[in-house]
């Protein structure tokens, strides 16, 4: 099974340009699967409905989110509602959504977890993602899933790769999110496990993390607080193809993707 798992989206600039390239490379690339991380999808920060199902009516398989995910109150409750977006689970279970689901194919199942790191997170209240993961895992398992797939939304470049040797062997892939630039270290672990470090984003090129670079350049230089704006200009998508064995559920391939 080939499976996309495409970085984080940056507003509706990054949508259009999902629509624009997305469905023309799944069939390319023979892509069976496609996961979107949308916590920035809207713009101005955090998730919205219509920008959820934007990205499902282009493909997605599934959603998952991050340290935004909860901004915005009016997405509650299609969060609530949502078989296929998530959160992070470990931003607790008395919060709206949940971060685990599991998608069927059929031939294959495929559950899908979505973590949040702690480590420069601390105001996200996130709970630890290893004690996390082992327990969904175990949901994963129980309920059949042949494929397991890990999307950790942190900002430490050491939480995320102890969590991808921790998972080795025990889930299909593990691609970090958050940082919004793709990390050169695509890999496949001793015990089949495939890795990235942070899978890159999906919007402007000429940006700082997507945001218009005049402004980030003020805020550091001036401590200028002025309101993040969407940058404009050419876009790329950053993901991942992980090729997984339906049978050991193993990654035997995986490459990075700049499109």
């Amino acid at each position: 099974m080939r499976i996309l798992a495409v970085g984080d989206v940056c507003g509706s600039k990054g949508c259009e340009y999902v629509r624009k390239v997305l469905p023309a490379f799944k069939k390319q690339n023979n892509i069976d699967a496609v996961i979107i991380n949308a916590e920035n999808s809207a713009d101005g920060n955090g998730t919205t409905k219509e920008s959820a199902e934007y990205l499902l009516s282009l493909g997605a398989n599934a959603l998952t989110g991050g340290n935004h995910s909860l901004r915005r109150e009016e997405f509650y409750g299609f969060l609530e509602q949502s078989d296929c977006v998530l959160r992070p689970h470990n931003l607790g279970e008395d919060k709206p959504g949940k971060g685990y689901c599991l998608l069927d194919f059929g031939r294959v199942r495929a559950a899908v977890i979505n973590l949040s790191g702690k480590i420069y997170l601390e105001k996200s209240g996130a709970s630890c993602p290893f004690k996390s993961a082992d327990r969904l895992i175990e949901k994963a398992k129980e309920e059949g899933a042949e494929i397991i797939l890990v999307d950790f939304h942190a900002e430490a470049t050491s939480e995320k790769r102890a969590l991808g040797f921790y998972l080795d062997g025990r889930v299909s892939a593990v691609f970090g999110t958050h940082t919004h630039v793709q990390t050169a270290d695509s890999q496949i672990l001793q015990n089949g496990t495939g890795y990235i470090t942070d899978l890159g984003m999906t919007g402007p090129v000429d940006s700082v993390l997507g945001v218009k670079k005049e402004i980030i350049i003020n805020r550091l230089k001036d401590n200028d607080m002025s309101k993040f704006e969407l940058a404009n200009g050419s876009c790329s998508l950053n993901g991942c193809i992980f090729e997984i064995d339906e049978k050991t559920g193993k990654t035997v391939k995986i490459e990075r993707i700049n499109i």
